[in-house]
Formats: structure tokens, C-alpha cells, sequence
């Protein structure tokens, strides 16, 4: 019974290994969402000369948007295979090796999370003001309940790590 238990614990632990093509399906994201900025880049490039400010803006707004998605998935990526995968222990030397490699844990990981979306939250909300005219009082409200509603989630839960952070 022991031996089976012990298969089974095995098998167990190796399914971690399952997360790993999710991580590999992010980088691909990464580079999708890489052509995706280069394409908003191209697009301010060649319309630099009649664009007025405002199209500048949200075009560079929505590169600024991507810029943080993707630092985002960078996060996830190392955090999440280091934490639920394997070590990257090949890497602990390496002298580009981000500082927070390594030591950021589930709930650090939720908190960036949740950072990271109130701040794209923020700039879709920012883009939706800019271009005001385009959109309805309803669309508005939305967009503000929303972005609100990221706020007050992000608000709450840092207050809630922090008082388990502090029991212990």
C-alpha cells in the first residue's frame, strides 16, 4: 500500500509539468502582442504628419498599454513556473536575472496582478476620455464602474493580505 501511495504521490507532483506549455502558449502571446505594438508603432509613424494630438496620444497610450500586458506575462511567466514548475536554477547566476526572480510568491503575484490591471484599466480609461466624443454617457459610466470596481478590488485585497501578514 505504501509503494502505491507513493506512485501516486509521484504522479502527483509531476503533473506540475502540465503548466508548462500554458507558459510557453504566454511567450507566444508575448510575441503576438510584440507585432501588435509594432503595427500601433507603424501606424503613428505614417500618420505623424496629420494626426493631431489626440490620435498621438492614444496611440501611444496603446503601446504603453501593451508594454505593461506584457511585463505582466513576464511576471506570471517567471513567477508562476518558479513557484508551481521547476527552479530556474541555472539562471540564479545569470547577471540579467531580475531581482524579483525567484522571490515572489502567490499572493505577491495576485497583488502585481491586480496592480497591473487597475493600471490598464487606467490607461483604457484614459484612451476612452480622450476620444469622449466617440462614445456614449452609458459607455462612460461603464468604462468608470469598471475601472472603479478594479480599484476598490485592489484596494481590499492589499488590506487583506496585510492584515494575515500581520497576524503572523
Amino acid at each position: 500500500m505504501k509503494r502505491l501511495e507513493s506512485g501516486f504521490e509521484h504522479f502527483l507532483f509531476m503533473s506540475r509539468w502540465l503548466t508548462a506549455p500554458i507558459y510557453l502558449a504566454l511567450v507566444v502571446s508575448m510575441v503576438l502582442l510584440l507585432f501588435k505594438a509594432l503595427k500601433q508603432l507603424w501606424v503613428l509613424g505614417s500618420t505623424i504628419l496629420v494626426a493631431d494630438g489626440d490620435e498621438i496620444i492614444v496611440g501611444v497610450l496603446s503601446i504603453v498599454d501593451i508594454s505593461l500586458i506584457m511585463n505582466l506575462l513576464i511576471i506570471i511567466i517567471f513567477s508562476g513556473y518558479e513557484n508551481f514548475v521547476s527552479k530556474m536554477e541555472d539562471l540564479h547566476g545569470h547577471m540579467d536575472r531580475p531581482d524579483w526572480m525567484g522571490q515572489i510568491g502567490f499572493t505577491d503575484l495576485k497583488i502585481k496582478l491586480i496592480g497591473s490591471i487597475v493600471a490598464i484599466s487606467g490607461i483604457e480609461l484614459l484612451k476612452g476620455f480622450m476620444a469622449v466624443s466617440d462614445l456614449t454617457d452609458r459607455d462612460l459610466m461603464w468604462m468608470v464602474g469598471i475601472h472603479l470596481t478594479f480599484v476598490v478590488s485592489g484596494v481590499l485585497y492589499a488590506i487583506m493580505d496585510k492584515l494575515s501578514h500581520k497576524g503572523h
